[in-house]
């Protein structure tokens, strides 16, 4: 267990896309060094799970694997691990990745959608870290960190990228059935996941910006066709190298200091202010 908690103004929170390889080791990028790796701190949600330390010129980032998730660990709390952290650390940029299934049937396998906005449909919406804030949703996803991920995964994407889309976010970790996919499109869903929420959310509490860089990785139920486990596992395997030089380059033309409204989206409640006479 660590003492404390480094300092860092950036994240990333790693998923599927590039859980194959040692990130960002393996990227062999000549700007990024390693600083610490295997930590892990208590937190008022149990032992957070393990973070490293890297630094991408001189910007310091925390990273952890998989959105925290880990046997055990209800998916809820790990959220709030990772988040704690963050705030703790003093995080203010959050880059995240994953898989997604695709709902717009114009989507293909190893195509890659930048979204815009969300639909929740999990079961864990009031998760947070005990804040009194009003979370403004208006502009969920920072447009600077979303402009920074389409480049990047214009330069390094194999497939086509698409700059705007919704992410439907259930609860997993089961597929959704073909009913469910149907409704999901019907809302208007381009891509459906597990990840984007809570994090978006936590990410608004302790004021940060956020945004995600996802790889489609098959068809949801019921669109186009059935999805192979053996294409499946390709994907799953076979493009962590490039989403991982999209999150790395992303970082690199991240100003310090933010021009995005993200941090006045965070309003203070009105729930306990004193009745006005």
């Amino acid at each position: 267990m660590a003492d404390r908690i480094p300092t860092a103004g950036y994240a990333i929170i790693g998923g599927s896309s590039t859980f194959s390889i040692r990130f960002p080791e393996e990227l062999d990028e000549a700007d990024v060094e390693v600083v610490e790796d295997g930590l892990r701190f208590e937190t008022p949600y149990g032992e957070s799970p393990p973070f490293k330390l890297f630094k991408v010129g001189d910007r310091r980032v925390l990273a952890c694997r998989m959105h925290g998730w880990r046997s055990g660990v209800t998916r809820a709390d790990a959220s709030r691990q990772v988040f704690w952290v963050f705030r703790e650390a003093g995080v203010k940029n959050i880059l995240a990745e994953g898989g997604v299934g695709a709902v717009n049937h114009l989507l293909n396998p190893r195509d890659i959608v930048v979204p815009t906005d969300y639909i929740d449909n999990s079961m864990r919406k009031d998760v947070s870290l005990g804040s009194d804030y009003l979370l403004v949703m208006r502009k969920a996803v920072c447009p600077d960190l979303h402009n920074n991920l389409l480049k990047a995964s214009r330069e390094f994407a194999i497939s086509r990228v698409f700059e705007r889309g919704i992410y439907a976010v259930t609860d997993g970790r089961h597929f959704e059935s073909p009913a469910e996919v149907a409704v999901l499109k019907q809302w208007g869903a381009d891509v459906v996941g597990q990840s984007m929420c809570p994090e978006i959310y936590l990410a608004r509490e302790i004021g940060a910006c956020y945004a995600g860089v996802y790889l489609v990785v098959n068809y949801a139920e019921g669109i186009v066709q059935g999805w192979s486990h053996d294409e499946l596992s390709e994907i799953f395997y076979g493009e962590s190298e490039a989403i991982g030089k999209i999150l790395i380059d992303a970082l690199r033309t991240t100003a310090d200091r933010a021009t995005c409204e993200c941090t006045q989206l965070r309003k203070p409640t009105l729930l306990k202010e004193e009745p006005r006479t």
